[in-house]
């Protein structure tokens, strides 16, 4: 399994050609890919755990030790980064909205990766077509609008007040690299982004002095503060295991704590990853020219198993990274050995405490600007899924049917049912997208597609 063939005598394949899964060039250029990833994934995979109230450390050094886990368990087969998911976001808000802490979060997450693992195993031996079944494209895409416009508020209400002229400004660069950047550059555009707003902050410090505004603990109340202080950064060490407590004060590395209230709040996040998952499995094979169908399960199942990993010491929840679909693109290189190294790397810097205070010391306003972004991304990638797949709005069981599930998913619409038990939201929004969606599915064939238009 860690036998790779050299090819291209180490050398940069020449126009034409690529590097296999199986295959690597030199150890020197294989280790210069791994870094590649390595900056490919970074902006995200540690932008999204601090947004969900984790520690990136811990974070940075789980999505090394859980690529390490996809790619043994796809057997090498299916060249992935595992980076930070942002389809629990909404979830992770909600739980916290209603009182839970850190452990909450985790507990949750942790069943969700376990469902996502079961899922893989049934396509494993059953194949893809159950999930096509219950979650078809029309489903999927409703799904993952509603995770991503859901969060809305959370930019809004908390990291854009921060600082707004930041935030503006850390979006717009954003938004122009990820698009006119070339190549490379634009696909770290979120990375680049956070340096950015980091040196704009800093530069404001300077020149305006504190800035006054509400921040997340100061109770509603505007204080005056500097955008950028690296007081904890002066005080942390080179090198330690990920220590201290959350913001919550949960420790960082913690065990989970399981409710039923709250796993149902991340579960949909499952099926965003389901779609993640097979997109990517997808988009490898078409490049490599590989039939890699046979480890769509395993790729699916390992994602889950990896979630629920990390999430069992305090981690955050795991996806395949398109970010690093896009390096491999660009390079013509599928190795897994590069994976390896960009692995290795990530585990390094999350034994770093000094990273880690870095990122924690990034300001509001950046983190407004760049979420701001982030989360339409997220909402539009539904639009994508519909658009892919040529999802029907003409017909009104997608039109009607996903349209309800949308709206209280967004709205963060509640329904009680018992005196302690409520749905609301990314949880209630899924639960009506699904049935809803199938209900008249199944109408529409009883009564035939000439009658349903009547019936709706």
């Amino acid at each position: 399994m860690f036998q790779w063939e050299l090819v291209h005598g180490g050398k940069t394949p020449p126009p034409g050609e690529s590097v296999g899964p199986m295959q690597r060039l030199s150890w020197g250029r294989t280790i210069g890919l791994g870094a590649q990833h390595v900056v490919a994934m970074f902006g995200a995979t540690f932008v999204f755990p601090i947004v969900m109230g984790l520690d990136a450390n811990l974070a940075i050094m789980f999505s090394g030790l859980c690529t390490i886990l996809f790619l043994l368990i796809v057997k090498n087969r299916v060249p992935s980064y595992l980076g930070t998911s942002a389809s629990f976001v909404g979830g992770v808000v909600a739980i916290r909205a209603a009182g839970g802490d850190s452990s909450d979060v985790t507990g949750a997450i942790l069943v969700a990766g376990l469902l996502l693992a079961l899922l893989g195993l049934l396509v494993h031996i059953g194949g893809a077509g159950i999930v096509h079944k219950i979650l078809p494209p029309a489903v999927t895409g409703a799904v993952v609008m509603l995770i991503g416009f859901n969060l809305a508020p959370v930019v809004a209400n908390i990291y854009w007040p921060q600082d707004q002229w930041i935030a503006l400004a850390t979006a717009t660069f954003m938004i122009m690299g990820a698009v006119l950047l070339p190549g490379f550059w634009s696909r770290i555009a979120v990375f680049l982004s956070l340096i950015f707003g980091y040196l704009l902050s800093f530069f404001a410090d300077t020149v305006f002095g504190p800035i006054t505004s509400v921040l997340p603990t100061s109770d509603g109340v505007a204080v005056e503060h500097d955008r950028v202080s690296w007081a904890a950064v002066q005080t942390a060490d080179w090198i330690g295991l990920p220590s201290g407590t959350l913001a919550d004060g949960v420790s960082v590395v913690h065990g989970p704590s399981f409710s039923l209230t709250f796993i149902l709040l991340v579960i949909p996040g499952v099926i965003a990853l389901v779609a993640e998952n097979t997109g990517h499995v997808k988009a490898v094979a078409e490049m490599t020219g590989d039939d890699l169908d046979p480890y769509m399960g395993r790729a699916i199942g390992a994602d889950g198993l990896a979630t629920a990993f990390a999430s069992a010491f305090g981690g955050s929840p795991t996806t395949t990274y398109a970010e690093n679909i896009g390096v491999m693109s660009a390079t013509r290189v599928y190795s897994t050995a590069a994976y390896y190294v960009a692995a290795i790397v990530a585990i390094i810097l999350g034994l770093c405490p000094k990273f880690g205070a870095v990122v924690n010391a990034i300001p509001g306003g950046v983190l407004g600007g760049i979420t701001v972004v982030l989360y339409g991304m997220i909402g539009l990638v539904g639009a994508k899924i519909w658009v892919e797949n040529r999802v029907d709005f003409g017909n009104p069981v997608n039109l009607v049917g996903l349209a309800a599930g949308i709206i209280v998913g967004v709205g963060d619409v509640s329904l009680q049912i018992t005196d302690d038990f409520t749905l609301s939201g990314i949880a209630l929004g899924t639960i009506l997208v699904i049935v809803y969606y199938h209900l008249v599915k199944g109408r529409r064939e009883e009564l035939g597609a000439g009658e349903v238009t009547k019936v709706l």
